[in-house]
């Protein structure tokens, strides 16, 4: 039986981590539903943001490169960001973006698959993969002459021949919210010699992750979305410790160097994840971030991951079923796994026809989610909500469902106002 609006306002007064959403702002009137894509802004962002500037920068100037931490904060946010992602301390720095940063590590791994196997001339991810990913991965084969080989998930576990250097995979599909089981992925890519590099941008601070326990070699993922950061937020790279010190990254510049201070003219990479750095980092943004990360572990207290996840599920779960019933005959599909263990903490609608201009019309009731489109053959129009379970309560889940069922049943989103594409969807 599905829920009613005072089963979910119970819930919501039942629930242990009902204090973390007054860590956030969001706004009156705003059930959002989009933290997969950008998270919402820290209640501690402003001030700590403005003390960056006005003080740091503003009165200690160049000093605080000591004074006040910025020369560790990279790797001080990234250790704060490996208790998140099963990684050890040392093993994670945050910095520069995902598509740069995906591009070390694959260069990276690509590298020594052909140190140990030259005959390893294949990369092997999905062909819905974030394209980002599959982008930086394309070019890289064109300069080194390996291929590209795009397969469907059903078709991974096939599409590892003794060719294969890197699988490289998403998490949890940006599309579809489904989710890979890890370890089963990353075992199956040892066990042909190829080496597992994940992409965690919709699995970080949203799914419990175990990159140590999963025997993973690499790993990239997003600042901005389940980590709050803020708009373009550093990103962030782990490295197992048995590759680090095997090869130098590409991108060496003076930041990854052992002495950087000694100005030397030629490059000496820094031991372990230090060498992953680039150039001088944005100490604005890492504080930013540094916030909403702390939003995370602030969590720990509360039950941390396990307690999120469980009330992630228990919140996708809710709007599946109020969809399902409340929304029936509207043509309305469901892409999200019904399996727990293959869902992330979104839920993906699809709808052969207004899936942008309802998702626009929701939007415009206070409802944010957003809009992914289709290829026309396998992969349908997506209606994308993400569930942030830190501020993300029942009630709001209830409402939003209400919303849609609004949205349907009156035909508003044929209006001409929701039908015109804006650049980003």
């Amino acid at each position: 039986m599905t829920l009613t609006q005072q089963d979910c306002r119970a819930l919501d007064a039942q629930d242990p981590l009902r204090a973390l959403r007054d860590l956030f702002h969001i706004p009156e009137g705003t059930i959002y539903l989009d933290g997969n894509s950008l998270g919402v802004m820290p209640r501690s962002a402003p001030a700590r943001v403005a003390d960056v500037v006005a003080r740091e920068w503003g009165t200690d100037l160049i000093q605080s490169w000591n004074k006040n931490g910025w020369f560790a904060m990279p790797k001080k946010i990234g250790d704060k960001i490996a208790r998140l992602i099963g990684a050890a301390p040392g093993t994670v720095v945050a910095t520069d973006s995902t598509s740069i940063n995906l591009f070390k590590v694959l260069s990276a791994a690509m590298h020594l698959a052909q140190a140990d196997s030259p005959g390893r001339k294949r990369i092997v991810s999905e062909r819905s993969n974030f394209p980002t990913d599959l982008y930086i991965a394309e070019a890289l084969c064109r300069e080194r002459g390996f291929e590209l080989v795009l397969v469907e998930p059903e078709e991974i576990a096939s599409a590892l021949t003794p060719e294969v250097a890197v699988l490289m995979l998403t998490h949890v599909n940006y599309r579809t919210g489904a989710m890979h089981d890890m370890p089963a992925m990353t075992a199956a890519a040892h066990a042909t010699g190829a080496l597992m590099l994940w992409d965690l941008a919709h699995s970080a601070g949203a799914v419990p992750v175990d990159l140590t326990g999963a025997g993973a070699d690499y790993a990239v993922g997003c600042g901005y979305k389940y980590l709050n950061g803020g708009p373009g937020a550093p990103a962030f790279v782990w490295v197992h410790p048995r590759h680090t010190d095997r090869f130098w990254q590409p991108l060496a510049g003076w930041w990854g160097h052992a002495t950087p201070f000694e100005f030397t003219p030629d490059y000496k990479p820094a031991p372990g994840i230090t060498r992953y750095q680039c150039g001088t980092q944005p100490m604005i943004s890492l504080a930013a971030l540094e916030c909403g990360v702390d939003t995370l572990l602030a969590a720990e207290a509360h039950g941390g991951m396990a307690a999120l996840r469980r009330k992630s599920l228990a919140l996708t779960d809710l709007f599946i079923s109020l969809v399902d019933e409340r929304c029936q005959g509207h043509g309305i599909g469901l892409a999200t796994p019904l399996d727990h263990a293959q869902r992330g903490s979104q839920v993906c609608l699809t709808k052969d026809e207004g899936a942008y201009a309802i998702v626009q019309a929701l939007i415009a009731r206070g409802v944010v989610g957003d809009f992914r489109a289709g290829d026309g053959a396998r992969h349908k129009d997506i209606l994308r909500f993400g569930f942030t379970p830190l501020y993300i309560g029942f009630e709001d889940v209830w409402h939003a469902a209400e919303h849609l069922r609004a949205v349907l049943e009156s035909g508003e989103w044929q209006r001409a106002e929701f039908n015109t594409k804006h650049a980003v969807t």
